[in-house]
């Protein structure tokens, strides 16, 4: 009997398709808010788990500010306090004789205008060690990295991203190799030009650490130290050996709170993976209160439609028609209307997944389960709030339904 039972739920939702249509919104609407939501976390995900694998699995990062007091390495932050400078490059140079360290580089972070001839562009300027570029895998297009004399003498060069590179040569066509460039009133030499990497990542210019403390910021201290290990089986030691002698080397009494915070890429991957979890959830919650009202909406249609088709319900009881076929009936409806709904929230949350991932530049990552939801929610909003109304329509006295109007 489901055959017949199927035919007749479609009959009945395309002879009143308009209104079966404005039901099935708020399903669609709740489904297309979760798709979306899932594809731009999972895309915000895929992004930030590519940023920091791009780090590699054997790297610890040092910051400065008050990360906790005596405990577990990369544990919670103690007061929540303000990042008050602490790192210095005597603090880089004792990390490179720490066990399992292979390569250390002090990173300082500062924006400027760049100007050259009648072009300027605001961009991020980082001053970096020549180990910077084994660790973070930068590779150049054209010119060299600074040497370490570069470093030593505190050198005015500079090595240009892919996107300062094209807004102030482009116009030109000049080779930016040998060009002069000026950077807050201080005039730098392009001896190098970086392979791009997409996302944001080449609107860039490196310059030696010495430079960029001596020449930009005026200040000893650096912004972070970036740590390179041998492997990631041996992170962990060279993490607390780090910890340790960062605490001497600041002079922390014990029991005192850090002045500097440890972090290395598994530690980033679970907070940035917890983020994204929170974020989903709340995406999801608001999408489940749209649910809920869609599901609200096809039961008092089904409901509705039960007292439209008393009569219709009596006609087939009369005929032969049990029960259970007229329960079946109304549930196909509710499910189909409910099913047909994800479908096309479904259509339309990977539209604007696929748009709004496209805008920001982020990758655009549909999953198994986000394919899945759809049909697995809205067949169970069909089957929670049609079956209230299938009962009370297998309920009905034939008697008494064939004597309706």
């Amino acid at each position: 009997m489901f055959g017949p039972n199927f035919r007749i739920a479609l009959e009945a939702l395309w002879s009143n398709r308009v209104r079966s249509f404005l039901t099935t919104l708020g399903i669609f609407i709740g489904i297309a808010a979760v798709i979306a939501a899932l594809t731009l976390t999972q895309g915000v995900s895929a992004q930030i788990n590519s940023s920091i694998m791009g780090l590699g699995t054997n790297v610890i990062t040092a910051a400065p500010g008050a990360a906790r007091t005596r405990g577990a390495i990369g544990g919670g932050s103690s007061s929540g306090g303000s990042s008050t400078p602490s790192l210095t490059l005597s603090d880089v140079a004792a990390i490179k004789k720490v066990t399992y360290v292979t390569d250390v580089s002090p990173v300082i972070s500062v924006s400027a205008q760049v100007v050259y001839s009648n072009q300027n562009w605001n961009t991020k300027i980082e001053g970096v060690d020549s180990s910077y570029q084994t660790i973070e895998g930068w590779n150049i297009a054209q010119g060299m990295w600074f040497s370490e004399s570069d470093e030593a003498g505190a050198k005015p060069v500079a090595i240009l991203g892919q996107t300062v590179v094209d807004n102030l040569f482009a116009t030109s066509g000049v080779d930016p190799i040998g060009q002069t460039i000026r950077i807050r009133d201080q005039l730098f030499k392009v001896v190098g030009v970086l392979e791009a990497k997409g996302s944001g990542n080449d609107d860039i210019i490196m310059v030696p650490s010495t430079t960029a403390l001596n020449r930009l910021k005026t200040s000893i201290y650096v912004d972070q130290i970036i740590i390179q290990v041998s492997s990631s089986d041996v992170i962990n030691l060279a993490q607390q050996e780090i910890d340790e002698l960062l605490r001497q080397q600041h002079h922390l009494q014990t029991g005192a709170a850090d002045d500097f915070n440890l972090t290395n890429s598994s530690q980033l991957l679970q907070t940035a993976n917890q983020f994204t979890t929170i974020l989903t959830a709340l995406f999801v919650g608001v999408a489940a209160i749209s649910l809920t009202v869609g599901g609200i909406g096809i039961m008092n249609i089904m409901l509705v439609s039960v007292t439209e088709r008393t009569r219709e319900i009596g006609i087939r009881m009369s005929i032969g028609a049990r029960r259970q076929d007229i329960r079946n009936q109304f549930l196909i409806e509710s499910l189909t209307l409910s099913v047909l709904g994800g479908m096309i929230g479904l259509l339309i949350g990977l539209l604007i997944g696929a748009g709004v991932t496209y805008l920001v530049g982020i990758p655009f990552v549909v999953s198994t389960f986000s394919i899945i939801i759809p049909f697995a929610v809205s067949g169970t909003i069909g089957m929670v709030f049609g079956i209230y109304p299938a009962v009370r329509a297998s309920k009905l006295d034939p008697i008494v339904a064939l004597r309706s109007v």
